[in-house]
């Protein structure tokens, strides 16, 4: 496996997808049943090559990371080649912290309401070993996926007011 397999609660959540994927591999909701039971190891093969079709797939297409604590914030760039750090670090205690759901806009306006102190950092490096088995380990550390990478480009446009 290049991944992990998926927990039970992640495959009953991707069930039409499984079964789309059995169909495609010929298998039977009957043959699936009957492996099950009877041929256990070919089940396991089965689970975790969807496993890792579904992380490829999720991995393949993430551009943005985050990772999000009440002071810190460390947003990623996830291109192909290399992966860039936008970091912003708050100290004060403004209304509204980095684990907000709130828009960016509106908790920068409760940092400088709050005269907070903020720290910006960066860094970029290249992937290791490579893209997937990177990206896949901050997801397995708690990182998560940020669709529109809003975070790192308000970090991008204070670095560029400083």
């Amino acid at each position: 496996m290049k991944f992990r397999r998926l927990t039970k609660e992640e495959l009953q959540g991707l069930e039409g997808e499984f079964v789309q994927f059995l169909a495609a591999n010929t298998v039977t909701a009957q043959d699936w049943e009957r492996l099950k039971s009877d041929d256990v190891t070919k089940a396991e093969e089965l689970l975790n090559v969807f496993s890792d079709i579904v992380f490829e797939k999720i991995i393949k297409q993430v551009v943005y990371l985050e990772v999000r604590t009440p002071n810190d914030l460390k947003t990623f760039h996830c291109r192909e080649d290399k992966i860039i750090l936008n970091g912003l670090h708050v100290v004060g205690q403004p209304i509204h912290d980095l684990t907000s759901d709130l828009p960016a806009a509106e908790i920068m306006k409760s940092f400088r309401q709050a005269n907070a102190i903020l720290k910006i950092y960066t860094a970029e490096k290249a992937y290791l070993p490579n893209r997937e088995a990177e990206i896949f380990r901050m997801l397995e550390a708690g990182a998560l996926i940020a669709p529109q990478g809003q975070w790192f480009q308000t970090i991008e446009d204070l670095k560029e007011d400083a």
